[in-house]
């Protein structure tokens, strides 16, 4: 969108750089003449970018009608990107061109330059559904970090406030009685009980420990750029420093810290409000934790809600698994998310709950729960995919307003391979790839770090695809079954994994939740080892028939790190995509050698390639 009071050639004035859609499409549904416009006067730059010049553009906020008055086209130019409003101070920003079909668009919730959005491509639709399709209702600045051992550290958190919050509320009531006493009947006397000094020790350590906590889970800027932040830490840092001195030195040689404690008496009267204040801050403290524990995925954090929940679209909700009871202290509390739903959406949401290993009484959603039992880090089946990608279709032409919620326990990894699907279904994208890409995008938060929040494991990355192929190729039915059986199982670049000669290895067939085949060395398989060229060499026995979905789950009796499914890896895989009876999957086509904290045992060489044999 291009008012057209805007000097393009006046270059020398700050310009910042703004994506409108992808070059490589058709430009049918926008105004030629804008993008005459942006050629002729931008030429010095790369095809991907459009160049706005201005060295301060401020306006109210405008409608879409509004902006199509301004603008040098037609109101078609403005439909495709509902820009909300421009009013900031104009610097030059530097943006990489993330994907060749996933474009960044101005967030039209935000005015601020640095608040952007990634959203995709629309083929088949006009202008109008494309710019409703931008209307996003996520909050994208929430400062929170991630920990490896969240669940842990959370649980810890918890049991500190539960009990702390009790414990510090009677040591101060012990405490505030021994000050008013010291004050009022103070004669002098240098000697203080050991008990005295202990109880006032337990407490200033007590709120060191929250002060730390908090300062370590917010950032130390952001902690301390509160001024009763600053003032609470140094009272409890002055405090905690006078109990120790008084706890393990003697004074009778000395007035001076005596005197100071009755000068600190009155301003560790302060503590008091301090543990009416911490009380208070139950919910705030939740929410930390719940934040902890979702990393840096997207959260929706406004009007009053903090929730792990990401609109993907519009019409799309992902979100981690709504819990209750302990586990609701750090993750989407179900009556909170219910809450959520009834306001934003009420009577047009449906849920979909992806968990096999856990559920909820499906009435706190109004009995609009749908299950698919997927395990965790785990495949569906096709044809789950396709029946899910269906239902959805149907529920969304009912109403237009119609939304759905999909869960899996972290929101992540089976929730992105069933949306995915059905965002090719819906033809919003025409590749696995760039479904992938946008889910990943809209579920990570990259303010506050830079990992990755979309789907992780190969597998599932895998069905994306097959997935992809099933509606571009097969018209979303399923493709002909196909009946193999494996004959033989090569790992390359063996060494350092396990004995490092594959005798360790057991191997397990899993066909429609079943097992069908297991082998070792002693038994249905012979494994050899060429050290020469460093591979193992595994030849199966009395294999059965394999059709769909098939699961090959590789285990060790050495010390090799289990990291997803209780294995040292596994991959999935179907049947009816296997192409010249052959299936070859690198170290990061693998589930668990993918981690980037197993390469110091899976070489960058490793691999596993499956050879078949017809019925």
């Amino acid at each position: 969108l291009i008012p057209s009071f805007i000097d393009f050639s006046n270059t020398s004035m700050p310009f910042f750089i703004i994506y409108v859609l992808s070059v490589r499409k058709s430009f049918s549904t926008y105004d030629s003449n804008i993008f005459s416009k942006i050629s002729s006067e931008s030429a010095f730059l790369p095809a991907e970018y459009f160049v706005i010049s201005a060295s301060k553009l401020s306006l109210p906020p405008l409608n879409c009608s509004l902006m199509a008055t301004l603008s040098a086209g037609k109101e078609s130019t403005c439909n495709a990107v509902d820009l909300a409003c421009f009013s900031f101070e104009v610097h030059l920003i530097k943006i990489p061109y993330p994907h060749s079909s996933c474009p960044i668009l101005c967030n039209p919730m935000d005015c601020s330059p640095n608040r952007l959005l990634c959203p995709w491509d629309f083929p088949g639709k006009n202008t109008r559904e494309a710019s409703e399709s931008l209307k996003f209702e996520d909050e994208n600045r929430v400062i929170y970090l991630f920990f490896e051992n969240r669940n842990n550290v959370f649980i810890f958190l918890n049991f500190l406030f539960r009990t702390g919050v009790i414990f510090a509320i009677l040591l101060i009531c012990v405490d505030m009685a021994l000050i008013i006493k010291d004050i009022i009947f103070f004669s002098g006397t240098i000697y203080i009980s050991l008990e005295s000094r202990l109880i006032s020790l337990a407490i200033a350590l007590f709120f060191f420990m929250d002060i730390s906590l908090r300062v370590f889970i917010e950032g130390i800027q952001l902690y301390f750029s509160d001024i009763f932040n600053s003032l609470d830490a140094a009272i409890i840092i002055v405090t905690l420093l006078v109990d120790i001195t008084y706890l393990f030195y003697d004074f009778t040689l000395t007035k001076i810290f005596p005197r100071l404690r009755i000068i600190l008496q009155p301003v560790r009267l302060v503590i008091l409000i301090r543990v009416f204040h911490l009380a208070h801050q139950k919910r705030h403290l939740e929410m930390l934790t719940r934040r902890m524990v979702s990393g840096n995925k997207r959260r929706y954090k406004k009007d009053g809600f903090d929730l792990d929940l990401t609109y993907v679209t519009e019409r799309i909700i992902a979100m981690s698994f709504p819990s209750s009871g302990k586990q609701s202290f750090y993750r989407n509390p179900i009556k909170e998310v219910v809450r959520f739903l009834d306001t934003k959406h009420p009577n047009h949401y449906q849920v979909y709950n992806l968990c096999s290993e856990r559920a909820y009484d499906p009435k706190y959603f109004h009995h609009r729960v749908h299950r698919y039992l997927i395990d965790d880090h785990n495949v569906p089946s096709l044809s789950e995919m396709v029946a899910f990608s269906m239902e959805v279709k149907e529920w969304m032409a009912r109403d237009k307003d119609n939304v759905i919620v999909v869960h899996c326990k972290g929101g992540k990894g089976r929730t992105g391979t069933m949306v995915c699907a059905y965002l090719l279904a819906s033809e919003i994208f025409a590749t696995a790839e760039d479904s992938l890409y946008y889910f990943g995008e809209r579920r990570t938060d990259k303010s506050t770090s830079s990992k990755f929040q979309g789907i992780e494991t190969p597998s599932q990355n895998r069905f994306v695809e097959y997935f992809a192929m099933v509606k571009n190729i097969y018209n979303l039915t399923l493709p002909p079954i196909k009946k193999l059986t494996i004959r033989k199982i090569m790992i390359y670049s063996i060494h350092g994994v396990g004995k490092g000669n594959g005798h360790d290895l057991k191997l397990q067939i899993i066909m429609q939740r079943k097992t069908v085949f297991f082998c070792s060395a002693s038994k249905n398989c012979r494994i050899f080892h060429d050290a020469e060229t460093d591979r193992v060499i595994i030849l199966l026995s009395n294999c059965p028939p394999l059709y769909d979905e098939v699961k090959v789950k590789f285990f060790s009796s050495s010390a090799l790190p289990k990291y997803y499914d209780n294995c040292a890896f596994f991959f999935w895989f179907h049947m009816s995509f296997i192409q010249n009876n052959r299936l070859y999957l690198s170290r990061s086509e693998l589930d668990n050698p993918h981690k980037t904290k197993a390469w110091k045992t899976y070489s960058p060489e490793f691999a596993v390639e499956v050879y078949f044999d017809d019925i």
